[in-house]
């Protein structure tokens, strides 16, 4: 398959290694010092045992017309990301391009397809202007939730961490020909990525801890095992994830582990400092209304009051607006 992935960081580079050592024709859309490192060297992917692999065959551009109409267009970029590409991205598309999502948090594309009272709505707190609604059209959208956990560690090189799930669906449930074709591909190249009749329940399955954990671990600068085991802290979650879970059954979900299974599963990660509280210290944009302000705003729509989420919402917005404004970062140092 002729697959373009857009961005080559933590989850496009891994992605993008494995499924071009499995031999699909992959090209990398990125700029910069990556873009000049893969062109160079290709895409090194440094695995979990140490082991290392480099996938030379790759292709890298800026240039999206350049590489022109794809099989598969996977977005391997943070939700925020998205927009500033939108426009690009129909330079990709034939006929039958498909375009898998792998954004954290409730996407765009979250009601069409939905079915009963909702069917339609708009999710603006993640695509705002709906732009991206236009220029990517849901009927062309596969949903994938990404569990692995990797790192960019230099320009064309990303080391894996640890997980290899990424299961995918289609936006109405149905076993199509091009999801199962996805499936396989995925699997070719050594994922699991299991066809789900509903993708909406795992994505709330995983942003059921990401609203609550990325937030508070960046205005607390704490790691999972530290919000997980102080009690003021695991309270906090734990409400936030009531509200939410409240949240998701009005829009008929279900969720297939508990609360407090899904607190002790953060909890076995340990010192783990979270995606949003990275990006805190690394003084960049983070990623708050696709985990956060889109649980606001669904809260919103189905009549559900949110107050612990709309209070760890508020404060995490100030600290990112702060951050613009003062050109900074905020990360803890060790006293003199």
């Amino acid at each position: 398959m002729k697959i373009a992935i857009i961005g080559a960081g933590a989850i496009g580079g891994y992605v993008g290694v494995k499924l071009a050592l499995a031999g699909e024709d992959v090209t990398f859309i990125v700029r910069g010092a990556n873009l000049a490192a893969i062109r160079k060297n290709g895409m090194k992917l440094i695995m979990h045992d140490g082991t290392e692999h480099v996938a030379d065959s790759v292709k890298a551009t800026n240039d999206y017309a350049q590489a022109g109409p794809q099989d598969m267009v996977i977005l391997a970029m943070k939700a925020h990301q998205v927009e500033a590409v939108a426009r690009d991205l129909p330079k990709l598309f034939g006929p039958d391009t498909t375009v898998v999502t792998m954004q954290n948090g409730i996407p765009y594309w979250y009601f069409h397809n939905h079915g009963g009272p909702f069917e339609g709505s708009k999710v603006h707190s993640v695509d705002p202007s709906g732009l991206i609604t236009e220029m990517i059209p849901p009927d062309r959208v596969i949903g994938c939730v990404v569990y692995p956990a990797s790192e960019l560690v230099a320009p064309g090189v990303v080391r894996h961490i640890e997980g290899d799930r990424f299961p995918v669906g289609e936006l109405d449930g149905s076993a199509s020909e091009r999801v199962t074709r996805i499936s396989e591909c995925f699997a070719k190249a050594g994922f699991k990525a299991p066809v789900l009749d509903n993708i909406r329940s795992e994505i709330w399955l995983k942003l059921w801890g990401n609203l609550t954990f990325n937030p508070i671990s960046s205005l607390s600068h704490s790691t999972l095992v530290d919000i997980c085991q102080y009690p003021l802290s695991r309270e906090l979650a734990a409400s936030m994830m009531r509200e939410a879970q409240e949240v998701a059954h009005k829009l008929g979900i279900e969720f297939r582990v508990t609360l407090e299974k899904r607190i002790a599963g953060a909890e076995k990660v340990g010192k783990h400092k979270t995606s949003m509280l990275q990006d805190i210290e690394a003084g960049r944009a983070p990623e708050i209304d696709a985990l956060v302000g889109s649980v606001v705003e669904l809260g919103r729509l189905t009549q559900t009051p949110t107050p612990h989420i709309d209070t760890v919402y508020a404060l995490v917005k100030l600290l990112a607006r702060t951050m613009e404004e003062e050109r900074g970062q905020v990360k803890l140092q060790l006293a003199a």
